[in-house]
């Protein structure tokens, strides 16, 4: 029993990381943005949304500091696509799904 607690303890641990990281990238976005190290969330979507023709935007886009990379997230006929984006310059850099 004790295992099992101690295992579902760390496992709550392990899972609480990733919102904590997640939030440290989107405050990030906004603090570049609004310095104008990269271009802005709207400003992206803006230049990316009338290249997705016949694709529904899924929202919850991701920023990833590291990368300095956006994620935007659509819906087409079914299938999940996923667009990765260069927060400074706004050009596509990836492209998964179909």
């Amino acid at each position: 029993m004790r295992l099992a607690v101690t295992a579902f303890g760390l496992g709550s641990l392990a899972l609480g990381a990733a919102p904590a990281e997640a939030r440290r990238d989107q405050d990030e976005a906004y603090r570049a943005a609004r310095s104008g190290e990269i271009r802005s969330l709207p400003d992206i979507r803006a230049r990316v949304h009338p290249r997705m023709r016949g694709a529904e935007p899924l929202g919850n886009e991701e920023y990833d500091a590291a990368s300095r990379t956006y994620r935007l997230k659509y819906l087409r006929n079914g299938s999940k696509i996923w667009v990765d984006v260069d927060a400074r310059t706004g050009a596509v850099v990836g492209r998964s799904g179909n």
